[in-house]
């Protein structure tokens, strides 16, 4: 079965602009990557876990900041890896520059065998929607163009 993902793609206005956030993964495999390699925080859920439930989890858990509020689902999408992200869009506010992210180990260098610590998200920005696209991992525009439809009806 392939692999499921929920995450939360908060949003706020400034002014009249529409602003997401957006998560910068860590890691040494994404240390240099920029544009493409954004995504809306998330992460896998088990079968039988509530996927929105495991989406404010998995949101809080990497940036410290618990969503709430009136939740839109979202289409889900198919990403290149096979896997399902189911998303849900809400209005909120947090400071970018001060999450607070979990963090994984992995041997690094390959087989060194020493083992290393990375936070899961090594940062994370408000974007306007025409820049978080450019950002954005490519089939995940889909959430945002989506939202931008859904709140400008």
């Amino acid at each position: 079965m392939a692999k499921q993902s929920a995450g939360i793609l908060l949003y706020r206005r400034k002014g009249k602009q529409l602003e997401v956030f957006l998560a910068h993964p860590g890691g040494p495999f994404w240390a240099k990557k920029d544009a493409g390699s954004w995504s809306v925080p998330k992460g896998e859920y088990l079968e039988g876990e509530e996927p929105l439930q495991a989406a404010i989890r998995e949101f809080e858990e990497e940036t410290g900041y618990r969503p709430s509020g009136d939740f839109i689902q979202l289409s889900t999408i198919r990403q290149k890896g096979h896997k399902t992200v189911h998303c849900w869009a809400v209005n909120g506010d947090l400071d970018a520059d001060n999450i607070v992210s979990n963090q994984f180990e992995m041997e690094w260098p390959p087989r060194s065998g020493k083992m290393k610590t990375f936070p899961e998200i090594d940062r994370a920005a408000w974007f306007s929607v025409s820049i978080a696209r450019e950002k954005i991992n490519e089939r995940q525009v889909s959430f945002i163009d989506e939202l931008v439809k859904r709140i400008d009806e």
